[in-house]
């Protein structure tokens, strides 16, 4: 038997004790009291931080919502069945977070950055905090340069720029979301990236936005946060703030961001909600008192970034839905004072046939002229006048029978007017199109024609523009300059070609 060498064991063993780290880890663990309708009751998380993610039984994660003295009141972020009263719950230490990347263009996703659409999973380039602070006033620049909708009447009167954020308002089945699809489809080729945020939505509804979009090729610029009807109140309230987050990633890449949010009255609805459940006490409506904080931190964050940030913006359309017409209840006053402006749909006008059913009294956008382009805001300049007029000897005139030439032309003018800004579902106009008849317009080249033919004028006049030689040179100097070319031109192009359609 070998001899041991006491000294060599010793020696081993005093490096191995001089070695020795005490590694032990602390969890901040609780078990919640509590569950239901989304909602779980947590006790012991003493150091638990708002909107912390914390993980439950069968992978079911939640978000801090209350901070309580004893308990915390969490948001769950999946099935609430697998949630039973005293499971075990444990602090993560990360606020909730959802994946971006470039790979989310042309796909539909939950609120959690997880694919819905059955397209396979998708590769993130990371992941950013659903709640951050708005870019910073010295970080921005003022809007200036214009969103096309496509939309006549949009484009015309109620200019969108780039980073700003411009309320869609009306009742129910008024075209609301029409208008926000087709200015996604106007984007195509302007170099936009849109995210379409479905809240609260059928599920159906949902569905036949994703065709509209892949039908047109608007899919490939384009992507769908879906948090339907069918979810619980937290995925509705999450819905919008992932939207933003993934529209903040391409911002700061230097794109430009269309979002959609459709519609935040169920989001506030769903707040209100989670909050009457978490006991938190009621309000006008029976809505919190921080529901206007939840639409302003969400609005401003979209934004101009100035050159040094890589010159990227978010450009907001909020959808509001109105009951009735009530654009002074809560929450609507609340979403137009957090906006740019607003463009107000009118259900009369929409049942009349006036689509888009645009109220051009109520609507407004407080960028302006700086958002157009000069060819436009040159020949618009008279219209919200026409337009006003004619809604107004309208309702006069309508009992009596005679009429002066100066309301008689004021009339016509106005009927005119009001017919050439009709503009039906998915035909979305460049600029050089509303440019022209615009134009037309307002310097009376339409005063001869029939009311009856001026759709199939305006169908006319476009073709001419893409084949005649004369239409084809005025198109390509407007393309080029943004602004219109000779009055001269113009006029001697349309008096000939009021020649060719009479």
């Amino acid at each position: 038997m070998a001899n041991i060498n006491l000294s060599e064991i010793s020696g081993l063993i005093k490096e191995q004790i001089k070695a020795y780290k005490e590694d032990i880890a602390t969890e901040n663990v609780g078990h919640v009291v509590k569950v239901g309708d989304g909602i779980a009751i947590v006790h012991g998380l003493d150091k638990a931080m708002a909107s912390e993610l914390l993980v439950f039984p069968n992978d079911v994660y939640g978000m801090v919502q209350n901070l309580e003295e004893d308990c915390v009141g969490v948001i769950l972020l999946g099935e609430c069945s697998k949630v039973k009263e005293g499971d075990l719950v444990k602090c993560t230490g990360r606020i909730l977070e959802v994946p971006v990347g470039d790979d989310f263009i042309g796909r539909v996703i939950n609120p959690l950055g997880e694919p819905i659409d059955g397209l396979g999973p998708i590769q993130a380039n990371g992941s950013r905090p659903i709640e951050m602070k708005a870019t910073g006033v010295m970080d921005r620049q003022s809007v200036c340069e214009p969103l096309q909708t496509g939309i006549k009447v949009l484009d015309a009167l109620v200019p969108i720029g780039r980073g700003q954020r411009e309320l869609i308002i009306g009742d129910r089945q008024t075209g609301k979301t029409s208008i926000a699809v087709d200015t996604i489809l106007n984007q195509k080729d302007q170099n936009v990236i849109c995210i379409y945020v479905a809240i609260g939505q059928k599920e159906s509804t949902v569905s036949n936005v994703y065709e509209t979009l892949k039908d047109n090729d608007a899919m490939k610029y384009s992507i769908i946060v879906s948090a339907s009807a069918s979810n619980p109140a937290p995925m509705l309230y999450l819905a919008p703030y992932s939207g933003v987050t993934l529209a903040e990633y391409f911002m700061f890449s230097g794109k430009d961001v269309l979002i959609v949010y459709d519609d935040l009255s169920k989001h506030a609805v769903a707040y209100r909600e989670m909050s009457l459940l978490l006991h938190r006490p009621p309000g006008r409506e029976a809505f919190p008192g921080d529901v206007f904080y939840l639409h302003s931190r969400l609005l401003e964050r979209a934004a101009k970034l100035n050159d040094e940030l890589g010159g990227g913006s978010i450009t907001a359309l909020p959808i509001i839905e109105t009951q009735a017409g009530d654009i002074s209840a809560y929450i609507p006053t609340n979403v137009i004072s957090i906006t740019d402006g607003q463009i107000f749909l009118q259900s009369d006008y929409f049942y009349k046939g006036i689509r888009p059913a645009i109220n051009a009294g109520l609507s407004v956008s407080r960028v302006g002229g700086a958002a157009q382009t000069k060819a436009v805001k040159k020949v618009s300049g008279t219209l919200r006048l026409d337009l006003a007029s004619y809604h107004e000897l309208e309702s006069f005139t309508q009992f009596g029978s005679d009429l002066d030439a100066v309301t008689k032309a004021k009339l016509d003018r106005g009927k005119r007017t009001q017919e050439i800004l009709k503009q039906d579902l998915h035909k979305t106009l460049n600029m050089e199109e509303e440019a022209m008849i615009l134009y037309a317009l307002t310097h009376g080249f339409l005063d001869n024609i029939p009311v009856e033919a001026l759709a199939k004028y305006e169908e006319s006049l476009y073709i001419d523009m893409k084949t005649s030689d004369d239409g084809k040179k005025l198109v390509e100097t407007l393309r080029l300059t943004k602004t219109l070319p000779d009055s001269a031109k113009m006029d001697a192009y349309l008096t000939e070609f009021n020649k060719k359609f009479m």
